[in-house]
């Protein structure tokens, strides 16, 4: 039925069957929705979740999607355990994601005090990850701050060890492995759940009033440097072809030794066999050498002159030039 008489029109009577609006059954609406709403989460790609139940550590959960108790029963705190993760020491990246990435006074952090009582102005980088989230949240208060504690009091300790000169110029690469063996050792000893891959120093100056002198002796010492590289270039390329040549000359003259020792192996040789003949008839083996021999001079002589009347018998045997036959006739 509808009543006509109400200052609000008219009012129709509810449906028989149906149940009112209660606020009791608003309440279990939300309260189911809140339930499904908070019933799951999800860990993006480069990160790790770790569970709590009523702040209490339960485990540890894989990127992908997830479900816990609701209400605020379990609780997630996303870990980035697959991002490389730095900090900066004496100066400031702008648009940094890590809080702990900057420090909050960098002029302080670089200036520091070597080991002859020189003052230095040293900036680095400390690239670490997170290995252990458990450790990382739960171990230690403040975990990035105790390892940017960490951090400065060893290079501060490295740095002291070291004059200012070793620091500027050749004891950089020793600096950034000594103190990343000393970090490691002090961020395992405090649980801190992290795994520092690398020290790298960036500017090393020395301070302002003094730095234009310094960066003088650096030049000098990259002329230095430059000038030994180029004379043992030349060094490299003048040794061995100053061997090579000494060797040719080694095995030249000891080509020219066998030759001549086999030469006198051979006239010593030709003289035995002329002895053994001489021995044996000497007066013709003298008669044929000096044969032999005046068949040997005579033809090279322009002119020919016999003074001994015993061989005038055997000089048209003798090739003598045309010229001395010429004068003969």
């Amino acid at each position: 039925m509808e009543n006509s008489n109400s200052p609000w029109g008219r009012i129709s009577k509810p449906l028989p069957g149906s149940l009112p609006a209660s606020p009791a059954r608003i309440v279990l609406i939300v309260l189911a929705v809140m339930a499904l709403w908070t019933a799951y989460y999800t860990i993006p790609a480069e990160s790790e979740g770790v569970v709590r139940r009523f702040g209490k550590y339960i485990r540890k959960v894989p990127p992908g999607l997830h479900f816990k108790l609701p209400y605020g029963i379990d609780s997630v705190i996303a870990v980035p355990t697959q991002r490389q993760l730095k900090l900066e020491f004496g100066f400031a990246t702008t648009g940094a994601t890590n809080p702990d990435q900057v420090g909050r006074e960098p002029g302080k952090e670089r200036s520091m005090v070597t080991g002859d009582l020189n003052s230095a102005l040293v900036e680095w980088i400390v690239q670490y990850r997170i290995t252990e989230p458990q450790d990382y949240l739960f171990a230690v208060r403040d975990p990035g701050l105790t390892l940017r504690d960490i951090s400065e009091s060893v290079m501060r300790t490295v740095v002291g060890d070291r004059t200012v000169d070793e620091i500027i110029t050749i004891g950089r690469q020793e600096i950034e492995e000594t103190s990343l063996q000393r970090m490691r050792t002090l961020a395992e000893l405090y649980h801190l759940g992290v795994s520092i891959s690398q020290v790298q120093l960036k500017n090393v100056n020395p301070p302002e009033p003094v730095q234009s002198s310094f960066n003088e002796v650096n030049r000098a010492q990259q002329d230095r440097e430059n000038v030994i590289n180029l004379a043992n270039g030349e060094y490299n390329k003048a040794v061995p072809r100053a061997r090579g040549e000494a060797d040719q000359q080694i095995r030249a003259a000891e080509g020219y030794r066998f030759k001549r020792i086999n030469e006198a192996e051979g006239d010593v040789a030709a003289f035995s066999a002329v002895l053994e003949q001489y021995v044996k008839a000497p007066e013709v083996t003298r008669t044929r050498l000096y044969l032999e021999t005046m068949g040997d001079v005579l033809p090279q002589a322009k002119q020919s002159i016999v003074v001994d009347e015993t061989v005038q018998q055997i000089l048209p045997m003798l090739p003598l030039p045309a010229a001395t036959q010429e004068e003969k006739r």
